[in-house]
């Protein structure tokens, strides 16, 4: 589950905001904006040592960024709905002092996985300790954001031999199990996963903009679904065979989600909503495993007046997670859902003052 669409809403408000705002200057200016638009972080990642690579665990093709060989192994797991490039902007400063893989876990990214593959916490945590063993070849730090943060509990719960210790960056402990997940905003962007699956859609990011219609038009105007839609089509036609990057829109979290979108399995979504993810995967005992040293992060989070939970984690979820972790510390940030993108420097700070003490 993913705080990143358990905030998508508010997401999705800036969304519109930009595209209107790009408008008003001229559909001219804005070809021109999208055809040339290059992250900045592409270079800077390059320029620190990351290379892209891919590798088989069973029958899956594994997409990742590796780091130079600075220090002790870091693994990094993305939210749902994004992709290794959630961390370009921590990754120069991480690479100093760590050896980082970034892996696109399966669902997400340029990782392959079979038709049939289950999107299942056992099956994906699995296969990623499959790749530390043999891939990393030693015991390494983990974290996880959001979905990647569950992966990480699961990591450290099931293969200990595998995981010196763990950050959970905001991940949704308890709000993200069947039926609890239903009260949740994130089980929004989780149900048109659902419709998309069994639908059969093959364009998801465009049937999400869709699907998401009549939100736009109430928050932002008329036509600014229409107009976003347009914008990722003129991308596309201009870089063919990319993730789509929208350079008009103000904000990073933005801009990375849409890109996460572009590539992203619905049926991980729908496992969620249909609460199949977690089948064999109790938050609860999980937590009560990981011996390693564990490092909870709380992001923002708020109740909505019908009580639906906007954020990844109450604090009466944080707060029975941290009863539970035999060797545990708890930090509660004033950030948005994917904290390194928020804050990157407090991200990288922390990652260094825990992982390096250890």
């Amino acid at each position: 589950m993913n705080g990143t669409t358990g905030a998508g809403w508010r997401r999705t408000a800036v969304i519109g905001g930009g595209v209107l705002a790009a408008t008003a200057a001229g559909l001219a200016v804005l070809n021109r904006v999208i055809d040339g638009y290059v992250d900045p972080w592409k270079a800077r990642v390059a320029d620190a040592g990351f290379s892209l690579k891919t590798t088989r665990v069973g029958d899956v093709e594994l997409s990742y960024a590796e780091g130079p060989d600075n220090g002790p192994a870091l693994v990094l797991l993305h939210a749902q709905h994004m992709d290794w490039f959630s961390y370009s902007r921590v990754l120069p400063a991480l690479s100093r002092r760590f050896h980082v893989f970034d892996i696109d876990y399966p669902g997400h990214g340029t990782t392959v996985v079979p038709a049939d593959y289950p999107m299942t916490a056992n099956r994906i945590g699995s296969d990623l300790a499959t790749f530390i063993e043999t891939t990393i070849g030693e015991p390494a730090f983990v974290t996880g954001n959001s979905s990647g943060g569950l992966l990480t509990t699961w990591l450290a719960a099931n293969r200990p031999d595998l995981v010196r210790a763990v950050v959970l960056e905001d991940p949704p402990l308890f709000s993200g199990e069947y039926p609890r997940i239903m009260t949740t905003i994130a089980d929004r962007s989780f149900a048109t996963c659902s419709d998309a699956v069994r639908e059969g859609v093959d364009d998801f990011l465009l049937y999400w903009i869709d699907s998401n219609k009549a939100f736009f038009t109430k928050n932002m105007a008329p036509g600014s679904a229409f107009l976003l839609t347009q914008a990722v089509k003129a991308y596309r036609r201009a870089h063919p065979g990319e993730p789509v990057e929208i350079g008009l829109l103000p904000d990073d979290t933005v801009r990375l989600f849409l890109r996460g979108m572009d590539q992203f399995d619905p049926r991980f979504g729908a496992a969620f909503h249909e609460g199949t993810w977690n089948a064999g995967f109790d938050h609860a005992e999980a937590l009560a495993k990981v011996a390693c040293p564990a490092l909870l992060v709380q992001a923002e989070f708020s109740i909505l007046p019908d009580g639906t939970l906007n954020g990844a984690m109450s604090q009466e979820d944080a707060d029975r997670a941290m009863s539970l972790l035999p060797d545990g510390s708890y930090r509660r940030v004033e950030a948005t859902h994917v904290v390194h993108l928020a804050e990157p420097e407090l991200y990288t700070d922390l990652l260094e003052e825990f992982f390096l003490t250890r």
